[in-house]
């Protein structure tokens, strides 16, 4: 076996103006603090505009968006939403099982709670261990049966077109709140509020599913200010910012990317959950119980990405039914609540031991694999805990550097041989677009670029293996694991006003990740592990070390947890590390994230400079040492072989690009389908490279168009570059079935190049300083 390799890098020194350090200076609470720390964490993540600047580190000097930017949607949703208020109407909201999902439902729980009384309103969530993600025939029915008249999915919807028609079929009327992929044509629904049809730069782009949830009560509030005199309710709404707590537990356990009003959100929900710290004050019982069980306050987006998140997420993944944990967020019943964090407790404590006996187990099965011919992790075993198959998937693809698929084994109700797992990916690899180009070997598939859920039966596992590591190796993205420092620190500048000074950066997120320090030449004492245990004083399995961390300008105490102190090295060494505050033990402490020997060089990651964004204005005297990139790209694989270009040509990169203009995807079908007819009548054959520049395809809504005419009857002849169609009638057309399937393809491609036309150059820019260290490695 080939041991997984990390390569090290730093980002490089920046020469920051006088202007722009002093302005961050005024946003930080400690008069000694220089500001440079702060400063250049915020150049290096394109934060420059000192207007813009204001908004970003102050939440109460940003504007946050009106919920009706969503447009005529909004109007839609909330136009039913009152009718079935006013009409007594029984609604039903459809959550999901995870922490997004399930701090959504009890928003709209809460919200639609102000404008419904309680015997008119339920909610649903599905089972994770019997249960996928979204809609369901089943449930549905047992909706209608109970009267239900409208659903309201949170965190949930977009991809169940079946389902969807399936409840406008049976009388229930649907309005989503989601913010996963696009469903390939509007649904049958009263409205859909998912952030993906906004253009990428928009300050809602980015919420998730529980920010959806609150803007759809926002704009109730605004429409209804006044609630309506009805006897059985309450005279007066409860505060829009009593829901803010739970919409910052949602979008940081969510890992969504905190821009625009999804910072705006998290910022003012972390003000409102620390008024949860006090169990005898807290308004939330529940969460104020949690709290104290991870022993955290609630002030940082760490108490939830490392405290409450986790153990929201441990319900359903040990239990499976996760509806308890709504009632911990909601209720006010302080035994009840007590009684269903301690639960909550244990099905955490329960989790870590799962997830340790797991990953052992993975590694185990590793240590046999050459993972020189292994692109992509993908393994399987019937006794897996499906529950914890995306943690462990995690935490293996950072490990070894490679997207990770792990699947349980089981039998389907139908009796098929069944796998269900998740996948986890790393870095800039696209993997719902790897796993999407295998669709016809699964049996159901959902997610995002960096983590996705899936099922296909178990005979298929051979082939999807083989098919995926194939996919990947053709793109040639895969080389070390890279692990970037963002400043190089001594001990001497750690403690609190440091600590304060990067705080300032906060909350964290996808685009803005916890800064990590370097700190060279340093060497460890006083090492000792740590006895841990649970809040009852059980034996917990897993590990944690507690050290000193020296250099020659002083030491420091530090943690390294999952380590033991043999991991820990005997001379000087390298390390990387974050910097964290124990409130209990009243002392600030670096987290270790790495540690190596002093030989290895340190790469330096490519300069900022090396992109340039001449997407809006290109420059009148552009310098000769410059790849343009002049065609909007249609995938991160078309990107990436820009960027190996560019980087074996010795050039920058620039991005001179623009949005093309394109026909809707309907049009562009209808278009296709008349070429095929025609060319088929003909017998004339045509080049390749002229049919995906007339129709600006790409190689994956290309290959797509191609099957989809296969779908109904077309033979496709190729040699060499051209391409030559013939119709036989006498096969059976499915014309529904190739439709959606190229509309869906040419959308996620016209999606995606909307994506790399309006997002921030700071977003690729890491991507691309990934991927140029990862070349100088392979």
């Amino acid at each position: 076996m080939r041991e997984p390799s990390v390569q090290w890098q730093v980002a490089p020194a920046i020469d920051l103006s006088a202007e722009f350090v002093a302005a961050v200076r005024t946003y930080l609470p400690d008069a000694e603090a220089q500001g440079q720390f702060a400063a250049t964490l915020l150049w290096q993540r394109g934060w420059r505009d000192l207007d813009e600047l204001a908004g970003f580190l102050d939440a109460n000097r940003y504007q946050p968006t009106s919920p009706f930017a969503f447009g005529e949607e909004m109007q839609r949703a909330i136009d039913r939403l009152l009718a079935a208020c006013d009409r007594n109407e029984f609604v039903a909201i459809w959550g999901d099982f995870d922490a997004d999902g399930i701090t959504a439902t009890a928003v709209l729980w809460e919200g639609l709670g102000q404008f419904f009384p309680s015997d008119r309103l339920t909610y649903t969530i599905p089972n994770r261990l019997h249960e996928s993600h979204g809609l369901s025939i089943a449930g549905l029915d047992r909706l209608a049966a109970q009267g239900v008249s409208l659903v309201i999915t949170c965190d949930t919807g977009s991809t169940n077109p079946a389902e969807l028609e399936y409840a406008q079929a049976i009388g229930l009327d649907v309005i989503i709140t989601d913010h996963h992929t696009l469903p390939a044509e509007r649904p049958p629904v009263t409205a859909i509020l998912n952030p993906r049809y906004l253009p990428a730069d928009h300050p809602l782009a980015h919420l998730s599913g529980v920010a959806v949830a609150y803007k759809l009560v926002e704009a109730l509030y605004e429409t209804r200010p006044n609630r309506v005199d009805r006897a059985a309710l309450p005279e007066r709404y409860r505060p829009l910012t009593d829901l803010l707590d739970l919409v910052a537990i949602g979008l940081i356990a969510d890992l969504v990317q905190l821009r625009g009003d999804c910072r705006y959100l998290a910022q003012q929900g972390l003000v409102q959950l620390q008024q949860q710290c006090n169990p005898l004050k807290a308004s939330r019982p529940g969460i104020a119980r949690l709290l104290e069980l991870c022993k955290r306050s609630g002030d940082r987006p760490t108490d939830i990405s490392f405290g409450i998140g986790p153990r929201i997420n441990a319900i359903s993944r040990i239990h499976g039914d996760a509806r308890f944990g709504v009632e911990l967020l909601t209720s006010r019943d302080r035994n009840r609540c007590r009684q269903l964090a301690d639960e909550t407790e244990l099905a955490n404590t329960r989790r870590k031991a799962l997830q340790k006996d797991l990953l052992q187990q993975v590694q185990v099965l590793l240590a046999q694999i050459d993972l020189s011919t292994t692109s992509v992790i993908v393994l399987s075993d019937p006794q897996w805990p499906i529950g914890i198959l995306g943690l462990v998937a995690g935490q293996i693809a950072q490990q070894y550097g490679r997207p990770t698929i792990l699947l349980s084994e089981e039998v389907s109700p139908e009796g098929e041989p069944l796998a269900r797992g998740s996948a986890r990916s790393i870095g800039a690899i696209d993997l719902y677009e790897l796993v999407q180009d295998q669709a016809d070997l699964l049996h159901s598939f959902g997610g995002h670029p960096l983590a996705a859920g899936l099922s296909l039966p178990v005979a298929n596992i051979p082939l999807f293996r083989s098919a995926v590591n194939q996919a990947l190796r053709r793109q040639n993205l895969l080389a070390a694991s890279i692990l970037t420092a963002d400043l190089t620190v001594t001990i001497a500048d750690l403690g609190g006003v440091l600590f304060r000074e990067l705080r300032l950066l906060e909350p964290y997120g996808i685009g803005n990740p916890p800064p990590r320090l370097l700190i060279r030449n340093c060497w460890f004492r006083e090492v000792q592990t740590e006895k841990i245990q649970d809040w009852k004083g059980g034996k917990v399995r897993y590990s944690k070390i507690s050290f000193k961390i020296c250099d020659e300008t002083g030491e420091f105490f530090g943690v390294w947890w999952e380590h033991t102190p043999a991991d820990l090295p005997q001379e000087r060494c390298d390390a990387i590390a974050e910097l964290e505050n124990n409130p209990y033990q009243k002392r600030y402490e670096i987290r270790l994230v790495a540690v190596q020997s002093i030989a290895p060089a340190i790469a330096t990651a490519p300069d900022a400079n090396w992109l340039l964004d001449w997407r809006t204005e290109r420059p009148i005297d552009p310098p000769a040492a410059v790849l343009e990139l002049r065609e909007c790209p249609r995938s991160w694989e078309e990107f990436h072989q820009w960027a190996h270009r560019a980087r074996q040509t010795g050039r920058s990169l620039a991005l001179a690009y623009s949005l093309p203009s394109s026909k809707s995807a309907e049009d562009l079908w209808q278009d296709w389908l008349g070429l095929a007819k025609f060319l088929s009548r003909t017998g004339e054959a045509v080049d390749r490279s002229q049919l995906q520049t007339k129709f600006q395809f790409g190689d994956s809504a290309f290959t797509c168009g191609l099957d989809s005419l296969q779908k109904i009857g077309f033979g496709v002849t190729i040699d060499q570059d051209a391409i030559a169609f013939s119709l036989d009638e006498s096969i059976e057309p499915d014309w529904n079935a190739a439709r959606q399937a190229f509309v869906a393809a040419v959308r996620e491609e016209q999606f995606r190049q909307q994506y790399f036309c309006q997002v921030d150059r700071a977003i690729l820019q890491a991507a691309l300083q990934q991927i140029v260290l990862q070349s100088n490695y392979a």
